[in-house]
């Protein structure tokens, strides 16, 4: 989809490293949208792994770049306190969780602005991610049911600004545990208005 978007995708194996760069490029050679989806390292490290690679993080975050992030990202950059900031939620454990992987029934903001144009409430299989902590500050886009409660699933966020510099934004997608979830057409259409937002 990003590349359907007309953007040259690079994808990094070595998740430290290019958060690294992010922190030693010149700000004009920075890549035109940052897309995360990693989860939390289960060794015990850091995460992010290095100072420098926080750094690197933390650099863009605070600047008016946008930001596309997915699923198990929320539950990482544990030792970053503007990863959660500037995500609007993370996932804490010890609360939050999802219901066992399957159908889910996602209902759609349709007053929730241009992301949701075109989606109607859809089912796809799929984790339910619940209980995440979010931020006031978010747009909720889509939510599931679970005991009697309306979580979000999908949000955006206009970062705050960090001095004079404008703010970015945010999307997150809770969903997209694999690759069924991506055969929704509900599902592919939100996350195309949610790039072409992010990068208008």
């Amino acid at each position: 989809m990003l590349q359907e978007a007309g953007f040259d995708v690079g994808i990094a194996a070595d998740v430290d490293g290019a958060l690294e760069q992010l922190g030693e490029m010149a700000a004009p050679g920075l890549p035109d949208l940052l897309a995360v989806n990693v989860g939390l390292p289960r060794d015990g490290r850091p995460s992010p792994g290095t100072p420098h690679a926080a750094a690197g993080l933390a650099r863009w975050l605070a600047s008016e770049r946008p930001l596309l992030v997915s699923h198990v990202s929320s539950t990482s950059f544990t030792d970053l306190p503007e990863w959660e900031d500037g995500l609007g939620g993370r996932w804490i454990r010890g609360q939050s969780m999802h219901p066992e992987y399957g159908p889910a029934a996602i209902h759609v903001r349709p007053a929730s602005g241009p992301i949701v144009e075109g989606v109607e409430n859809f089912t796809l299989p799929d984790e339910r991610y619940s209980w995440l902590r979010t931020a006031p500050g978010i747009t909720i886009h889509a939510t599931h049911s679970h005991e009697d409660v309306e979580h979000p699933v999908m949000w955006s966020l206009e970062r705050l600004p960090q001095g004079t510099a404008p703010s970015g934004r945010t999307f997150y997608d809770a969903l997209g545990h694999d690759a069924a979830s991506y055969d929704s057409p509900e599902h592919r259409r939100l996350l195309r208005n949610a790039i072409a937002w992010l990068i208008s």
